[in-house]
């Protein structure tokens, strides 16, 4: 477990080591404010048991008003029904995904608190303080989106950003990083004009953490703009892609 940020009745925890195995590392990220939590990608089956024990450290289960599910990849959402059964909180997910997340055997009963979140994108309170769903589509899903917290100005990119075979939680060197991020990105983002769009919007906002679903941190303000200006300028998918594909 780790704390990015502490203030008053306002916390925001990353748990970085509950995946085991041949499991793609996936971080889980918890943010508190006062009696209500937003639980950021909560993962699959097997993560589902150690995560709950871990955050009752931290409150019950009924403190939860809000799951954020990034996008409809099974080490982002396979485990919501049954954080939808212990609690009564509300998941969202991009209206893409809405006919595609009952194939994770969500029961009838509980599908009903599942809430399409529009292309555009749209706000959230949190005991008061504003939480803000923002497009990142192809980053890398179709349906794809980040939540900005206003309060801590910690940006979760889900997939974007994602590091992978690292040693670390926090980055420390970029140039030294970037070996652990950029196979993930060229692969698996679509197209520099994806990652353009999502610059555009990033530049607008004031953040002090980037903090993905995979990997490390960018954990303060100059290496946050050292990974959007990394991102603005970063060939990837089709851009890269030749006819070394084509069956012989």
């Amino acid at each position: 477990m780790v704390t990015l940020f502490e203030k008053e009745n306002h916390k925001n925890i990353m748990y970085d080591d509950l995946t085991v195995g041949e499991m793609v590392q996936a971080n889980q990220h918890l943010v508190i404010d006062g009696d209500e939590a937003m639980l950021l990608d909560p993962g699959g089956h097997k993560v589902y048991t150690n995560l709950l024990s871990q955050m009752s450290l931290q409150m019950t289960p009924a403190k939860l008003k809000y799951i954020f599910l990034s996008h409809q990849d099974p080490d982002i959402l396979a485990a919501t029904n049954g954080w939808l059964m212990i609690t009564d909180a509300t998941a969202y997910l991009s209206s893409l995904w809405m006919r595609f997340i009952p194939h994770f055997g969500i029961d009838d009963y509980v599908i009903k608190r599942i809430e399409a979140i529009p292309d555009e994108g749209m706000n959230l309170e949190l005991n008061g303080k504003e939480l803000k769903l923002i497009p990142a589509h192809f980053l890398h899903s179709a349906g794809n989106f980040q939540v900005y917290d206003t309060t801590a100005k910690i940006l979760y990119s889900g997939d974007l950003g994602a590091s992978l075979g690292q040693d670390y939680n926090r980055v420390e060197n970029f140039a030294d990083h970037v070996q652990y991020m950029e196979d993930f990105h060229k692969r698996y983002i679509p197209s520099a004009k994806a990652l353009k769009i999502w610059v555009k919007i990033a530049r607008k906002l004031d953040i002090e953490i980037i903090a993905p679903q995979h990997g490390a941190v960018f954990p303060n303000r100059a290496l946050v703009e050292k990974f959007i200006d990394w991102v603005d300028t970063l060939d990837c998918g089709l851009d890269l892609m030749a006819d070394s594909f084509v069956v012989q």
